[in-house]
């Protein structure tokens, strides 16, 4: 039987998954291989895994508990702003994670704005490491991201089961139980399972506000256990330890996500009969109110603090700035190199081991790839000498699975609408690529490199590994200035990151996207 003809070529995209796919199962071989056989864990092992877990499940609790009331308003409120709110909900995923610590503690730490207000009134100021600390960092990031997992969740009920309701006169509490709890019921346990994923792989959280031993991650004792005591069997072995933690949580997620929906409507708008009442719009604003301000606090703190701190900025900083943009450079071209010829197969149907290469990236910890590859390099090599290539390449490895989600849909639009035309006119391959499927691919491919060149910009994960004193990127310049106590050139520093990676993700995704505004 012939084999039917294609507008794109698998080969590509199967190369590009090959390499992704030897590169995560590569290290993690090397890591495994590297461990000790019959080592046991440590005293200090057992507790940073107690504390990874205890961490991890606080802060997925905190995080989707208050995500359901700051949801539940915004699903019943209309308000100007709204939308602009519901987008600010994203920016903590690209917002770099060392800039929302230096805001954190000028809002929450000892010398904090509430601090200093308890202060006033004769209380002792807070302590923001720890636990604590550590989890109050974790819902900041994580709080918007539920958020939106559950508000989408709402936004699914179809107007016309409301109506009914209303119909038959039922309450505020018969539509909660109608209505919202099964669906909550449904929702909530994807949430959880991402957001216990994403905490169980915390490292630069950890490593600026842990405040010590008893607060030591699992990846976090993998650094310290490469950087300062250059022990590779115990860090091979807590590594392993890592992958099936974050392999377990990946496969919760992706699972919990694949529960089928409420049903369909016919796309009405949405009334809502049950927020009317004085009590109902009291809370809902509360929950709006206290969002907006735990969001919007430490970003303008990092601003106000920052703007008097850039004068203070040393040639190193400006020199680490141009190596962070040079490693997010570089970190986008790869990903688009791997992810766009990835798209394309997985568009053509007949590529699902491409896709599942493509995810491999959510059950793999950052750190975890770090140490397999300095395992793999050190016997050829000075893998110091290959920091910063290392660091791009592991950045855009990380960043694939989200890239793959966003290109993916459009990618198989494209093919589905375009891809007999194309054939029955002999324009196949690269004439297909350039002309029809890369054209109306410009505003996905711009969000996706965006969203890639920001996160990298913004990383302080794998060049902690690497890097010697001659060579930092911007976020590990920010940490050193942070642990010599020179906090406003810190502060000048973090606002100078805000600054480049929100320039990289604007000029990127609108880059994309301005064809179709020309």
């Amino acid at each position: 039987m012939a084999r039917r003809a294609q507008p794109i070529s698998t080969i590509p995209g199967a190369g590009a998954a090959l390499l992704v796919a030897a590169l995560i199962l590569g290290t993690l071989a090397a890591v495994a291989l590297r461990a000790e056989a019959g080592r046991g864990f440590a005293a200090s092992d057992w507790a940073a895994l107690r504390f990874t877990l205890t961490q991890a499940v606080l802060s997925a609790v905190l995080s989707v508990g208050l995500a359901i009331g700051v949801a539940r308003a915004l699903a019943r409120r209309r308000f100007v702003g709204r939308s602009l709110l519901i987008a600010l909900l994203g920016a903590p995923f690209i917002l770099p994670v060392i800039v929302a610590i230096l805001g954190l503690l000028a809002v929450f730490g000892r010398a904090g704005w509430i601090s200093q207000a308890l202060g006033f009134f004769g209380f002792e100021p807070l302590q923001i490491y720890g636990l604590h600390g550590v989890v109050l960092a974790h819902v900041f990031f994580n709080l918007p991201l539920a958020t939106r997992l559950i508000l989408q969740g709402w936004q699914e009920i179809p107007a016309e089961r409301f109506r009914l309701a209303a119909q038959i006169n039922a309450g505020p509490g018969a539509m909660w139980h109608l209505l919202e709890a099964p669906m909550l019921a449904r929702v909530v346990p994807g949430a959880l399972a991402v957001v216990f994923a994403i905490c169980l792989s915390s490292f630069a959280v950890a490593l600026t506000l842990g405040g010590g031993p008893r607060a030591t991650t699992i990846e976090l004792a993998i650094y310290q256990a490469f950087r300062f005591d250059f022990d590779l069997g115990r860090a091979a072995l807590l590594s392993a330890v890592q992958l099936l933690l974050t392999g377990c949580a990946a496969y919760l997620a992706l699972r919990a996500s694949s529960v089928e929906g409420t049903g369909a409507g016919l796309d009405r708008s949405l009334r809502r009969w049950d927020g009317t009442g004085g009590r109902a719009k009291t809370i809902d604003w509360a929950w709006i109110l206290f969002a907006t301000v735990f969001l919007l606090l430490p970003l303008i703190a990092v601003v106000l603090s920052g703007v008097s701190g850039l004068v203070l900025l040393k040639i190193a900083v400006w020199e680490a700035a141009l190596t962070s943009i040079l490693v997010s450079a570089g970190s986008t071209v790869l990903l688009l190199l791997l992810a766009v010829p990835m798209a394309a197969s997985v568009a053509l149907g007949k590529a699902r081991l491409i896709e599942v290469a493509g995810i491999l990236g959510l059950a793999a910890s950052p750190l975890v790839i770090g140490t397999g590859l300095f395992i793999v390099i050190y016997p050829i090599a000075d893998p110091f000498d290959l920091a910063l290539p290392v660091t791009a390449l592991v950045n855009a490895v990380m960043a694939l699975p989200f890239a793959l989600r966003i290109l993916v849909p459009q990618a198989q639009a494209v093919v589905s609408r375009y891809g007999k035309l194309a054939l029955s006119l002999d324009m196949a391959g690269w004439a297909f690529l350039w002309r029809v499927f890369l054209p109306r691919m410009r505003a996905q491919i711009g969000f996706a490199a965006g969203l890639a060149a920001a996160l990298s910009m913004g990383d302080l994960g794998v060049i902690t590994l690497f890097a010697d004193p001659e060579i930092a990127t911007l976020p590990l310049q920010i940490y050193r200035l942070m642990g010599a106590y020179q906090m406003q050139a810190a502060a000048g520093a973090a606002l100078l990151l805000l600054l480049l990676s929100m320039a990289a993700f604007w000029i990127l995704d609108r880059g994309g996207r301005w064809h179709a505004e020309a």
